[in-house]
């Protein structure tokens, strides 16, 4: 089965934030990491379900899913499996802490 993966406006505004970060300290290596991680995520339009459930699942009343990326697995893209329609709900740094519930239901579509 094939997934339709779509970024809410508040994932895609965290991209964006991610690699502006990564664009002052490495401008060469910031188009690579940016394009790589749009990859992995269109990756999940084929068997979302092999990414594990993410902690903030405990806190809400739907199945969050967390994709790791980078080098580190540094980042953390946050969503839910509906239908046939993958959610990229929030991308944030491993080094923060879990999502609240706010962070990801204010930014469903």
């Amino acid at each position: 089965m094939t997934y339709q993966v779509l970024l809410t406006d508040r994932a895609a505004g965290d991209l964006d934030e991610a690699y502006q970060w990564c664009a002052e300290r490495a401008p060469e290596a910031a188009v690579g990491w940016y394009n790589g991680f749009l990859d992995a995520l269109g990756s999940l339009g084929h068997n979302p379900e092999r990414c594990p459930v993410a902690a903030e699942t405990r806190k809400l009343s739907v199945e969050i899913r967390q994709l790791l990326y980078g080098r580190l697995r540094s980042y953390r893209a946050l969503f839910l499996v509906r239908e046939q329609t993958v959610v990229v709900l929030h991308i944030r740094h491993t080094a923060r802490r879990e999502a609240n519930p706010e962070d990801l239901l204010q930014s469903e579509t």
